[in-house]
């Protein structure tokens, strides 16, 4: 799908002022066209069909935008091959916008090239930048639970055993709170319904993740999802054994053309073409920025031969409603351990800070995070 660049970071390991650019930052930086070259960084390849292709897909599209360059690399680990590739990338092709887009990208990595390079923005994909980091950095966000939401009342109309099942990779904030947002939409519409969670521990593990989704498909699911970096493995797992299957992160709908319903999706294009078009005009970038459906951060992926037309029509009508305000977690709201965490009349905006800190499982949730 993707045409893969050179390594870069092999480039200036092969060349003699590679050495001298790694070691001081002094490497002459060549001349360049008017315009403004972006550089963007992947922890895999940009063709999985989950986190990579999803910022791959809003490179795509930044590169449409009249005189901006965009430069890619990659399959780069966390490590120093981080640092090493932004080097390459500031030195080699004079970027002045770097996106790092894994988690473990930013600290030490980031931090440092940007006090490095004080004259070139770099933003991270996760809330991580705080007020003690260099102004030149920041992060960037979009709340996928929202469209897990919806992919949840899509989903609670397509089962008919009641039971879904959700493959999870880490018990994280972030995670939790999809599979709470995914199982309050299923709820939404299908009160008796209930949503088995297994955690891989790992962001890619094909093999944990196949086992996962066949344990749950065993157990009864004829819907899964998931929150992994890939969910490829994943939703064909669920084609195969013949159940329906809501995707994450990127489109899967080509993987399973039988039981694909819909999928929560990141718009990261339309964050990078809002701080592209504010460095041409001159204008500083937030050091953070995060949105749901009423920012155009997420979205939802085309309905696929897996969903009915009465899950079709409640979806809608949600994203309409989230879209326009109303709140995902509207009382009242259990834990699993029996504690409120919404009173009965009362509700939390989709913005609360409190939902950042997601550390528990609602009613509802089969599975534990211990």
């Amino acid at each position: 799908m993707f045409k893969r660049p050179f390594d870069r970071r092999t480039f200036l390991k092969g060349t003699g002022a590679g050495a001298l650019a790694l070691g001081s930052g002094l490497l002459t930086r060549p001349a360049h066209a008017a315009g403004l070259t972006i550089g963007i960084l992947y922890v895999g390849p940009r063709d999985d069909f989950g986190w990579n292709q999803a910022h791959a897909v809003a490179a795509a599209a930044l590169k449409q935008v009249p005189d901006v360059t965009v430069v890619e690399e990659e399959n780069v680990p966390e490590t120093v091959a981080v640092a090493q590739s932004m080097e390459s990338m500031i030195s080699l092709d004079g970027a002045k916008l770097i996106f790092a887009t894994s988690f473990g990208y930013y600290n030490p990595f980031m931090v440092d090239m940007a006090k490095k390079y004080p004259d070139v923005e770099f933003r991270h994909a996760a809330p991580l930048w705080t007020e003690a980091d260099p102004k030149n950095a920041g992060s960037y966000f979009g709340q996928l639970d929202q469209a897990h939401y919806i992919d949840g009342v899509a989903a609670g109309l397509c089962t008919k055993s009641n039971k879904l099942g959700f493959v999870a990779a880490k018990p994280i904030g972030t995670v939790l709170r999809n599979i709470n947002s995914f199982a309050l939409g299923v709820r939404a519409v299908n009160p008796a319904a209930t949503v088995q969670v297994i955690f891989t521990g790992e962001w890619s593990m094909p093999v944990r993740e196949a086992e996962a989704a066949n344990a749950l498909v065993d157990a009864g699911c004829d819907v899964l999802t998931c929150h992994v970096d890939g969910p490829k493995v994943v939703i064909e797992t669920a084609e195969g054994r013949g159940v329906k299957s809501c995707g994450h992160n990127a489109s899967q709908a080509p993987l399973a053309p039988k039981g694909f319903i819909t999928g929560a999706e990141y718009k990261w294009e339309t964050i990078y073409k809002d701080y592209a078009a504010k460095l041409a005009a001159g204008e500083a970038l937030p050091n953070f920025i995060g949105g749901g459906f009423d920012k155009d951060f997420v979205q939802n992926t085309p309905y696929g031969a897996g969903a009915t037309p009465e899950a079709i029509a409640a979806a809608d009508a949600a994203r309409a409603g989230v879209t326009a305000g109303k709140p995902i977690f509207v009382g009242p709201i259990k834990k699993q351990d029996g504690s409120v965490l919404v009173a009965e009349g009362a509700s939390l905006d989709n913005y609360a800070p409190e939902l950042n800190a997601t550390d528990y499982l609602i009613e509802g949730v089969v599975g534990s995070i211990t």
